[in-house]
């Protein structure tokens, strides 16, 4: 099913009411209970007075975000706001010293903040890696950058570091372990960088500039060193044109949803609520479970948040950081769930995709995801909350492929095969007949496979398919001619019977044997294919393969979007360990899927089913837009 297949617009209104109505009705209820459990003694210590002119109190359980905009603001706003003086200066005077100065700049705030003695100990790690990096061994890299990775997060090395801060205040252990755990991830990446490219021979310096840039060094989002080098080289940077508008509209953003946070809590206690388990299971189910989603849904707005302002300013010194997570809301697949873009792309290039390859094979994909999310353990902190999370997330992961690779068994696959192209997950890699190459996704081939036409006539590596359907170019009597060219790598194992033979495909040459039909509207089964040139072929309407599917698009993008419901509420559950307790994701648990079975489990997968079809009309309306952007920016 291609994600261009539209549903009605009464059908998609529906959805727009269900979705509103019921979040209506389950904030309802959320609020009120929020109101009941205000002056409940157990609400004393994360419930403090609030705007006390119309009676309300805040709900303040989440401290990193008291401290980031009470005690510790005006420190944030004059640490980034000098270090953008301080950038626009050095600028206008040198800007071939630009990045020393960044790095000069970061190091004394560390400095200021933490002490010499822990600047000295960040110092002994980037020098210890960038050892490692001249030996141009990626395995030593790895294991250093793990090594040292694993010193800030387990005891005793962990107690003996954390002496080496001066003095305490409230954030020092948040800032300890974010600009401790980042500079390891960073120093990782340049060493592995330099072992992929050692002709350019990287400096000490070069790691201390990448390392000690102000806004990344304690909360992110890390850049890998080969991109943040190449922006920061530029020695007279050019903005794009209207970025300074989008700058000004992020930073505006930012600001809006500070505010939203703010009036949000004095009406919504959802982080304290949890904590209170004989108060939770009072309430209704639905109020239950929007209380489990908005949990999820502030802590992705406090990510974006936080990357934001910080992003905003990486902007300022062109640079192009790491784009904010993608809403949680949006989410229905474990592939694209990650709170921190920046950790995702670093483990991405350095451990899933160097293991998985095309993340396609069932083993590989394994040994990937156990890998990735290994590393990802001991980032977050070994302890048997984050074993129960990255054992969950890991096997959803897995999950995901292994129910693909069900799919794509041939029985299966036949189901859902188009019927308004030429088969799963083609209809976006051939537009028309425009010739190109095939993506080698595994999910692309057991369909298209059906379908192919047997013949020994080839050109190079250009197949040729035929359709049984109303022309559009015209063909003599012979219907459609398409002519598709799959990867070289895939030739061999796709195509195995197939032989190359000499030739242009314009020439007079002609089929050793009749192509396979499939039941054509007028019942010709004599049709030869006829060669048509890849510059001939004009663009064509979707094709056509009558009789093939016992789906229609529209109604398997409606089964795929009730798996994706089932999927979104697993994402929530499986980090709702990890966000508050096990023993509140048990409750919710409880009372969605047996408590509450049948009424509530299927009102609640309704409409999340609802929100995910409205996600995925905005996914197709962007591929749409994407699609024209290309078509402009083509030569003609």
């Amino acid at each position: 099913m291609g994600i261009k297949t539209a549903l009605p617009a009464a059908e998609l209104g529906l959805y727009s009411l269900v979705l509103s109505g019921a979040l209506a009705y389950a904030g309802r209820g959320l609020l009120e209970a929020s109101q009941d459990g205000a002056h409940r003694k157990a609400f004393r210590e994360s419930v403090r007075p609030g705007w006390e002119y119309i009676g309300r109190k805040m709900d303040v359980a989440d401290f990193e975000w008291v401290m980031w905009f009470t005690s510790f603001r005006n420190i944030i706003v004059f640490a980034l706001s000098g270090h953008v003086l301080f950038a626009k200066l050095c600028t206008m005077v040198a800007p071939q010293l630009r990045s020393w100065m960044y790095a000069v700049y970061g190091a004394l705030a560390v400095l200021g903040t933490m002490g010499p003695w822990y600047l000295g100990l960040l110092l002994a790690h980037c020098v210890s890696l960038y050892v490692a990096s001249l030996l141009g061994q990626p395995w030593l890299c790895l294991g250093l950058g793990l090594a040292s990775l694993a010193s800030f997060k387990l005891d005793p090395l962990i107690s003996w570091q954390s002496g080496f801060v001066t003095g305490t205040f409230d954030l020092q252990e948040v800032l300890f372990h974010g600009g401790s755990g980042f500079t390891v991830l960073r120093c990782t990446s340049f060493a592995l960088e330099s072992c992929a490219h050692p002709d350019r021979r990287y400096s000490l310096g070069d790691l201390l500039k990448y390392n000690f840039y102000l806004p990344f060094f304690f909360f992110g989002p890390i850049m890998t060193f080969d991109r943040f080098h190449a922006q920061m080289s530029q020695v007279e940077p050019v903005r794009r044109e209207g970025e300074l508008w989008r700058i000004r509209a992020q930073a505006g953003l930012s600001v809006v949803a500070i505010m939203a946070v703010d009036i949000f809590f004095h009406f919504f206690y959802i982080l304290t609520i949890p904590s209170d388990l004989k108060f939770a299971n009072r309430l209704p189910d639905s109020a239950l479970a929007v209380l489990a989603y908005s949990n999820l849904v502030y802590d992705w707005v406090k990510a974006a948040v936080l990357f934001g302002v910080v992003n905003t300013v990486a902007r300022l010194d062109h640079l192009d950081p790491p784009q904010p997570p993608k809403c949680i809301t949006a989410l229905y697949v474990f592939a694209e769930t990650h709170f921190d873009r920046g950790i995702n792309d670093w483990l991405c290039k350095y451990v899933y995709d160097h293991i998985g390859g095309e993340h396609s094979e069932v083993i590989p994909e394994l040994g990937a995801t156990v890998a990735t999310f290994a590393i990802t353990t001991l980032w977050l902190g070994p302890c048997d909350i984050v074993y129960l999370w990255s054992f969950l997330n890991c096997f959803g992961l897995n999950f995901e492929l292994w129910v693909q690779k069900l799919a794509e068994w041939g029985p299966l696959a036949q189901i859902e095969v188009s019927g308004e192209g030429l088969g799963q997950g083609l209809a976006g890699s051939l537009e028309g007949v425009h010739c190109c190459s095939l993506e080698s996704s595994s999910h692309t081939w057991p369909p298209i496979r059906n379908f192919l036409t047997t013949t020994s006539w080839l050109s190079g590596q250009w197949l040729p398919l035929w359709v049984s359907s109303t022309p559009s170019v015209e063909c003599g009597h012979l219907g459609q001619a398409v002519l598709v060219r799959p990867l070289p790598s895939l030739w061999s194992s796709v195509f195995p019977s197939l032989t190359t033979k000499e030739g242009c495909p314009g020439d007079s040459q002609r089929p050793k044997h009749m192509p396979r039909t499939w039941g054509s509207p007028v019942g010709r089964t004599s049709d030869q294919l006829c060669a048509l040139s890849p510059c001939s072929l004009a663009p064509l309407p979707m094709l056509s393969w009558p009789g093939q599917a016992s789906l229609s698009e529209q109604m398997s993008r409606r089964v795929r979007a009730l798996f994706g419901a089932m999927n979104f509420w697993a994402i929530i559950m499986y980090n709702l360990v990890s966000l508050n307790s096990l023993e509140f994701t048990e409750l919710v648990a409880r009372r969605l899927l047996l408590t509450g079975f049948p009424p509530t489990t299927l009102a609640i997968l309704f409409v999340t089913y609802c929100g995910v079809q409205l996600v995925k009309e905005r996914e197709r309306t962007l591929a749409l837009e994407e699609e024209q952007k290309q078509d402009k920016e083509k030569p003609e």
